[in-house]
């Protein structure tokens, strides 16, 4: 019995998760007017054990100055965000935001640029027919 209220637990944390994440990404989209931030997506929203802190997973199109600058103005857009959470999603508290940089779409391309090098040097390599170039 006790296993199946964790799970029950776990789906409603995985629910409330995706609802916060997908009222950040309309504040962020459009309500927020700070200029330091930039063109950032919300990735993922991952909910404390506890549900009283979420981590908030950002993307960041542009540099890492551009990432910090809008790292900066979410910091600084924290109390508002929560505020409207609670409004909106009806919550009794939101949970404490944290919100970290998502490097995951980089580190994918630059993957994916190494592979196209690698694969580009073999084909070099058997179109020479192993001849010093």
């Amino acid at each position: 019995m006790r296993l199946l209220e964790k799970r029950g637990v776990k789906y409603h944390r995985g629910r409330v998760g995706e609802a916060l994440r997908e009222e950040i990404e309309t504040l962020v989209e459009g309500e927020l007017a700070d200029p330091r931030i930039g063109l950032v997506s919300v990735t993922a929203v991952h909910i404390a054990d506890d549900g009283r802190s979420a981590e908030v997973w950002v993307n960041v199109e542009g540099s890492d100055e551009d990432a910090d600058e809008s790292l900066e103005g979410l910091e600084a857009a924290k109390a508002y965000i929560r505020h409207e959470l609670v409004a909106r999603l009806r919550l009794r508290r939101a949970p404490e935001l944290v919100f970290r940089l998502d490097r995951a779409e980089l580190e994918k391309a630059r993957v994916e640029e190494l592979l196209a090098r690698a694969k580009k040097r073999n084909k070099k390599r058997k179109g020479s027919g192993g001849k010093n170039a």
